[in-house]
């Protein structure tokens, strides 16, 4: 069986991306270097599999263009999550989310994170 593991994404400064993703609901896992001396870390949702990899690269720049990529979570509750994430200082698109979500079953929001990587978040 072939299993997805994790997604690596390029960040500018590590300890914002890990304290960003934490705020979404992330917990912190193993920290260290590759064999190429870039600053990994590895970030997983409870009761997920998939990991998220954070690479730091001193002497890599990274850059998101707009809607490049980006990731998605699923949440039980996308009002109180969203609520949560506001209270934690994030800031949700679209705005005036929260009357958007009254006009229909469909409910998406989503926050960026410090490099510009979208993340979706989806009422499950």
């Amino acid at each position: 069986m072939i299993r997805f593991l994790h997604t690596r994404i390029r960040v500018r400064d590590l300890a914002a991306s890990v304290a960003f993703y934490q705020k979404l609901g992330y917990q912190a896992g193993e920290m260290k270097a590759s064999p190429q001396g870039n600053s990994l870390a590895f970030l997983h949702l409870p009761e997920n599999d998939v990991f998220l990899e954070l690479c730091h690269s001193p002497d890599y720049t990274a850059s998101c263009p707009e809607d490049l990529m980006h990731t998605a979570l699923g949440v039980d509750d996308i009002i109180a999550y969203c609520d949560e994430l506001e209270q934690a200082g994030l800031e949700i698109w679209p705005s005036k989310w929260r009357e958007k979500f009254t006009q229909g079953d469909k409910k998406m929001a989503f926050v960026t994170d410090p490099d510009g990587y979208e993340v979706e978040i989806l009422e499950r």
